[in-house]
Parts: C-alpha cells; structure tokens; sequence
C-alpha cells in the first residue's frame, strides 16, 4: 500500500517509525518547519504560507481563501498520487480548532475513498475505522478510547 506522510503545523512528540524511501512526503505551509527540524526533504510542500509567512522555493501556493485546509490539500495530492494510507503529523495538536476540527472530518474523508488516515499529535493518535480492524504492536501501552461517527452505526 502506497504511503504518505504529510506535516502539518501543529505539534506532536515525534516520528512513529522511520520514514522510507518510497513514502511520499508532504509539508503542509507550517508543516516546513518540522520537516527542516527533524532533517527530512518534502517531496512536495503546498499550501497557502499563511502560518510559515514565506513561500518556499518551489512550492505549490494556494490562495488563503479557499474550500480546503492546507492539510486537506495535502491529502488530495497524496490521494491523486495513488496513496492509501496518511500519516499526518502536527494535524491535533496545533493552535486552532478548527482545523482539528476539519482533521478529524478528513480521516471520513480517506476512509470513504478507501484509504486510511492516522492524525499523530502530543501523546495521541486517531484514527477512523470502516468495515475493518486495526490491530497494534503489543508492546503499545495507553488509553483506546472508541466513538461512533454517523447515525447508522451500530
């Protein structure tokens, strides 16, 4: 299954696992930031550069005004590009609701196209499950906590 990892700009504790070769790499706007800290090279960098405050060289600019969030975007592009499975870093943690708001509404978003998408924050992971199952290393420790999304569900 074709990967994306896609930073945006909130904040989250680390990587889950080393980023390989294949996987396509996404810096959403503030997204820059955590990709130049922790030494990795964006495949692709979008978005409007409203919370970076400067374009960086080669990026795709969008207008600030418009129907997606930068994260959003990025999943567009990942998806366009064949990706089935998203990991967004800094997509829970950052300084604005609403667009965590508009994070969680984006893993429906993959999981009606049949892809699936982790949101990893600060001490946090979610993520949405239709008609399948997760399973997790057995060594992870934590709190699972599960919530229904929709009115049919049962």
């Amino acid at each position: 299954m074709k990967q994306c990892v896609i930073f945006c700009a909130g904040e989250f504790d680390g990587l889950l696992r080393p980023i390989e070769r294949e996987e396509i790499v996404i810096a959403a706007d503030g997204g820059v930031r955590h990709t130049q800290a922790i030494g990795v090279a964006p495949d692709i960098i979008l978005g409007d550069f409203d919370s970076l405050g400067a374009v960086p060289q080669g990026a795709e600019v969008h207008p600030v005004e418009k129907d997606d969030t930068d994260s959003m975007l990025a999943i567009k592009k990942g998806l366009s590009l064949g990706c089935r499975s998203f990991w967004l870093y800094g997509a829970m943690d950052g300084k604005r609701l609403d667009h965590t708001v508009a994070n969680f509404q984006s893993l429906g978003y993959l999981a009606d196209r049949n892809a699936r998408g982790y949101l990893i924050g600060k001490e946090q992971i979610a993520t949405v499950i239709r008609n399948s199952a997760i399973a997790f290393p057995p060594d992870w420790e934590g709190y699972l906590s599960i919530f229904c999304q929709g009115a049919d569900a049962e």
